[in-house]
């Protein structure tokens, strides 16, 4: 099902994708044009709102109890190309592979 956008057209993006990127979403890993997008769809679209809210709480529930915890590279590598599968196989969507490099910042203590 699409969504109504602000103006009463019909949205580009349907439940079934929205709901398989809402993490690429949370994880800011989507286009900027995509990102949009999906804002767009989630915003006029009750279901995939409250979708995004819980899954934007646990998110957050997660980066609280486990912050300080680093995972292993291996462990990441393995995570996201089971998220792009995921939302691959749900979504009807196809990644390139873009790097992207992550610097660690840490905070100096007295």
């Amino acid at each position: 099902m699409s969504a109504l956008d602000g103006s009463g057209k019909p949205d580009n993006v349907h439940c079934e994708q929205a709901l398989a990127e809402i993490f690429l979403l949370l994880d800011k890993e989507c286009s900027p044009e995509r990102d949009e997008e999906l804002r767009k769809h989630i915003d006029d679209c009750p279901p995939c709102l409250e979708e995004y809210g819980i899954d934007e709480q646990l998110k957050q529930l997660l980066a609280r109890k486990c912050g300080g915890d680093h995972a292993p590279a291996e462990l990441k590598s393995r995570l996201r190309a089971s998220i792009r599968k995921t939302v691959e196989d749900r979504g009807g969507i196809q990644f390139s592979e873009t790097e992207v490099t992550v610097q660690e910042v840490r905070e100096l203590r007295d």
